[in-house]
């Protein structure tokens, strides 16, 4: 019975060696070297955006700016909303994803999205018709990069008004940071845009 015993506790000691070694040094050497690879390396670094050198923050991260003046005044573009803003329409938390998981029948979810329709409507100066839905719907990370078109094209103006660019410039911005990630439908990436827009107005 102790030779069993101890062929087994061996078996196992040399089972649990390999396994270390497999998922312990194997697999973390090879996961690191696939993300070496090109193409791959700035995915794997979490898809920074870097201005002089410093992080300023992640293309896969929306980041809404927050601004001390008036909402008509606001010279930058917004992402969509937050389930974990304290207000209405934000800024979120980057640090607390997800989505809030109130249905489309939830009182007080309709009327936050009433809330919010107003609110960029007047920020827009447009009738609150006018406000597209992902401008007041949060996305389900809460943290969603991108904006649909039309928010964009909504938020032009207002945009252009308050920076001095053309609404024009502000629009071939709009259209540079456009893409569809492979998904088919264009989204604007904000932080991008953004920064697109600082760079234009700061040489």
């Amino acid at each position: 019975m102790l030779k069993s015993l101890f062929h087994q506790s061996r078996a196992a000691l040399r089972v649990l060696l390999v396994f270390t070694v497999l998922l312990g040094v194997v697999y973390p050497l090879g996961v690191w070297a696939v993300s070496r690879l090109p193409g791959l390396e700035h995915r794997a670094e979490g898809s920074l955006i870097e201005r002089n050198g410093t992080a300023v923050g992640s293309s896969l991260i929306g980041i809404d700016p927050v601004f001390d003046g008036p909402p008509t005044r606001d010279p930058w573009f917004h992402t969509r909303p937050s389930a974990s803003a304290e207000g209405p329409l934000g800024p979120g938390d980057p640090s607390a994803s997800g989505g809030s998981n109130k249905s489309a029948f939830d009182d007080r979810q309709v009327e936050l999205v009433r809330q919010r329709r107003q609110l960029v409507a007047e920020r827009e100066n447009v009738p609150p018709s006018a406000v597209p839905a992902d401008a007041v719907t949060a996305s389900a990370s809460g943290v969603d990069p991108g904006i649909s078109e039309a928010y964009a094209e909504l938020q032009t103006a207002r945009v252009a008004r308050n920076t001095g660019l053309s609404g024009q410039r502000v629009r071939d911005l709009v259209a540079e940071h456009t893409s569809t990630h492979g998904i088919g439908v264009p989204s604007v990436n904000v932080l991008e845009l953004n920064l697109a827009v600082r760079s234009t107005l700061v040489p």
